[in-house]
């Protein structure tokens, strides 16, 4: 990917630069997926996008989404979680995000109740 779009500040932006150590997934153009260091599930695997934007209020290129979204459906199928799994992207303050990098949460591994938090 060329002109990548990078916030110093952003711990996402860190471990995609590799200046954190993370656990990662899959890595392709677009994306960078990690597990999460505080999993919810069995199965909590996070998609970045390598560019940073804020959240998913601020994108502009709908592919972007889809490549993000088949991404994480890929992986779904790569961990094996055939049984179900939950796809969630938190936004604001009020919908749960703490970093501020747009990030898809991967959950599964186990049955998930409902409604969330």
């Amino acid at each position: 990917m060329s002109d990548s779009v990078r916030d110093a500040s952003c711990i996402f932006c860190k471990i995609i630069d590799g200046q954190i150590p993370s656990k990662v997934v899959s890595e392709n153009e677009y994306s960078f997926a990690i597990r999460d260091n505080n999993p919810q599930a069995p199965t909590h695997i996070l998609i970045l996008p390598k560019n940073h934007i804020a959240n998913i209020g601020e994108v502009s290129d709908s592919q972007l989404l889809g490549r993000l979204f088949q991404t994480a459906t890929a992986i779904a199928k790569s961990e094996n979680l055939e049984k179900g799994y939950r796809i969630v992207v938190n936004t604001g303050n009020d919908g749960g995000q703490t970093v501020y990098h747009l990030h898809i949460h991967l959950i599964g591994g186990r049955a998930l109740g409902w409604p969330p938090g």
